[in-house]
């Protein structure tokens, strides 16, 4: 009986061990499991790699993963401005999804991004404005800050990074476009009609640039417009006035004097001296 006892005590270890031992697999290979979920890219070791990723993944409109790609980019380097700039972009094509779904009745509760394009877009304005410093000829990141100033609706500073890219490399028919439409949205439209006529002759077939220059045209032509006076109003004003002069001596008992009143002479006599002769 004791041998049987031992026997029965040591087969109630082995399955409690065993039972513990896959528990404990399982919960390994959850927690290995969430981790990927939460970074998929954290085998990439090198940021620009990882950005080069988030681009190819937002241009085939995988959004979220493009996301996960960016972040483990500036992670990587927070130095890296085209990254943030790129998240923010991605996070702002995601609210405006949501914000759809939610004009359309279908939002989903799992998206919670929020407003985290804007926090994007600022930050990417700060690593732009360092590397800059640094590199003063770069149109490229010029340019990309004026568009995340313009993402932040801060045309003014938008304007200002914008021309300096377009100054860099004149020729860059999307800089010019993009100078026209922040000058448009500044109510520049004189202005505008310089880089907009540039980027017409750069690519004749480019529909944005025409269209945008065919805005700033009318822009200008509503600024020019001067209203032709009224001669029809100003007669009507002056037969009005005439009325109502008519009208004031008629209840004051009054007359107008003649239109052709002559000044009446004096008929004294002349003066003659009293001087004796």
């Amino acid at each position: 009986m004791k041998h049987v006892a031992l026997y029965l005590c040591i087969v109630a270890v082995l399955i409690a061990g065993f039972g513990c031992s896959k528990k404990a697999a399982n919960t390994a290979d959850d927690s290995n499991a969430n981790v990927a979920a939460e970074s998929p890219f954290a085998d990439i070791t090198d940021a620009n790699q990882a950005l080069a990723e988030g681009n190819r993944l937002l241009d085939e409109d995988q959004t979220d993963m493009a996301i996960a790609a960016f972040r483990q980019a500036v992670k990587l380097n927070p130095d890296l401005a085209e990254a943030y700039f790129k998240l923010g972009i991605a996070y702002l094509t995601l609210e405006k999804q949501i914000k759809s779904d939610t004009d359309t009745g279908t939002s989903s509760a799992d998206n919670k991004n929020g407003l985290k394009s804007e926090k994007a877009f600022q930050k990417a304005v700060e690593t732009y404005k360092k590397w800059i410093v640094a590199n003063p000829n770069d149109d490229v990141a010029f340019y990309n800050m004026g568009r995340s100033y313009s993402k932040l609706n801060k045309d003014d500073e938008a304007e200002t990074a914008i021309r300096q890219a377009a100054k860099l490399k004149p020729d860059d028919v999307e800089y010019q476009i993009e100078l026209g439409a922040i000058l448009i949205r500044l109510a520049k439209y004189h202005e505008a009609l310089i880089p907009l006529k540039k980027a017409v002759e750069l690519d004749e077939t480019n529909s944005r640039a025409i269209d945008l220059l065919d805005d700033a045209e009318a822009g200008a032509k509503r600024l020019d417009y001067v209203a032709p006076k009224n001669t029809n109003q100003t007669s009507r004003a002056n037969a009005n006035a005439n009325a109502n002069m008519a009208n004031s001596n008629a209840n004051t008992g009054s007359k107008p004097p003649p239109a052709n009143l002559k000044p009446v002479k004096d008929n004294k006599p002349p003066h003659t001296s009293n001087r004796p002769n």
